[in-house]
């Protein structure tokens, strides 16, 4: 349903390609966390698009109090923000997109240089196997998969740098990373030039070319950065 501000209320048939929870552990939570974060990275709650509790408790099978928590949460991740008429899936603005693609080059670039300086054996088959995961994800066309695959790709990369400050502020923003990241992997041939510029860092990596390496991160994140960027020009455009 659209509103008269153009806004979109989530009605209870919007949320069916939510699995609702059959068992009850300990970290129904967790569990409920990470589905309703999945559909926002799929694409399945849209921009600006209202969560109400009540639809989100029943798809699920869980209370309504596990789903404020959800919420505040997803609130904290920078995902969702709290409005007057209720909490709505946050929109990335073209400035924001543009700021946290510049912590990306930075933060990237320093760790993959520093990656390749102390990489060994183990390190490039760690990084070549999380390749293969992402190739398959891409293959089974599981955006998800993917998108998990490609973040152990870089916590490879910074925890073997010695990055480990650097991949916690990384991680503070990796659902809006991911979130830019699934618009960008939207983009046709975007997925098979995302895959052969990992597999060129990761060749860089490899022969300890610190420098190379880094430059090679760089080009693949303003790559990206310019793909996100004309993406939500073009939703701007589209809201006008």
């Amino acid at each position: 349903m659209v509103t008269s501000k153009g806004t979109t209320l989530m009605q209870n048939d919007d949320v069916n390609m939510l699995d609702r929870i059959e068992s009850r552990p300990q970290t129904l939570r967790l569990i409920a966390l990470d589905r309703v974060r999945d559909a926002i990275l799929e694409g399945r709650i849209s921009p600006g698009e209202r969560l109400v509790e009540r639809n989100l408790a029943e798809r699920l099978g869980v209370s309504r109090s596990v789903i404020r928590e959800v919420i505040r949460n997803l609130e904290s991740e920078g995902l969702v923000e709290g409005t007057p008429s209720g909490p709505r899936l946050g929109i990335i603005t073209i400035d924001q997109a543009e700021q946290i693609y510049d912590i990306r080059i930075q933060l990237e670039s320093s760790a993959v240089a520093a990656c390749a300086r102390v990489a060994t054996e183990v390190t490039v088959s760690a990084l070549k196997s999380a390749l293969a995961d992402i190739a398959a994800a891409h293959e089974q066309r599981s955006a998800i998969g993917a998108l998990k695959a490609t973040t152990c790709f870089y916590e490879i990369i910074f925890r073997t740098g010695g990055h480990l400050i650097a991949w916690e502020i990384v991680q503070r923003l990796n659902s809006r990373i991911s979130q830019l990241r699934a618009m960008t992997l939207s983009v046709v041939g975007r997925q098979a030039a995302g895959l052969k510029r990992l597999a060129g860092m990761v060749d860089l990596i490899e022969r300890q070319d610190a420098s190379g390496a880094a430059a090679a991160c760089q080009k693949h994140v303003r790559e990206a950065a310019k793909i996100a960027c004309d993406k939500l020009r073009e939703v701007e455009v589209t809201a006008l």
